[in-house]
């Protein structure tokens, strides 16, 4: 059973930081890509950062010079660190894996974690 567990959400004042990390199941995680997604209420859910397997990063523009992807394959975790956090950076953050196994596509989530970012 693959799992991914996040922590690391709360809340913080505009200006603040926090880091996100994913555990994941050591099964997947160094083939995977891992990507941190937010859904704020009423939107849709949306790729904030992505990092592949070999390391490659993707950043959505909105916190591009802000947030950075990153992994550590010898603890099986990705991490999202966050700096200069505004309040339309409030959302649900949801860590996920996606990739290829044994010829078979897989998608896995976790169960979201809450940034809280007001004053």
């Amino acid at each position: 059973q693959v799992q991914l567990v996040e922590s690391g959400g709360g809340l913080v004042q505009p200006g603040g930081s926090l880091r996100l990390s994913c555990a994941a199941s050591a099964s997947i995680f160094s083939i995977s890509a891992m990507g941190w997604y937010r859904q704020a209420p009423g939107k849709q859910r949306d790729l904030v950062a992505l990092i592949t397997s070999g390391g490659s990063t993707n950043y959505a523009d909105s916190v591009k010079g802000r947030f950075t992807i990153s992994r550590d394959n010898a603890k099986n975790t990705v991490y999202l660190q966050m700096n200069s956090l505004k309040p339309e950076d409030t959302a649900v953050y949801y860590c996920n894996a996606n990739g290829w196994k044994y010829a078979l596509r897989y998608d896995y989530w976790g169960q979201g974690t809450q940034v809280t970012v007001s004053s």
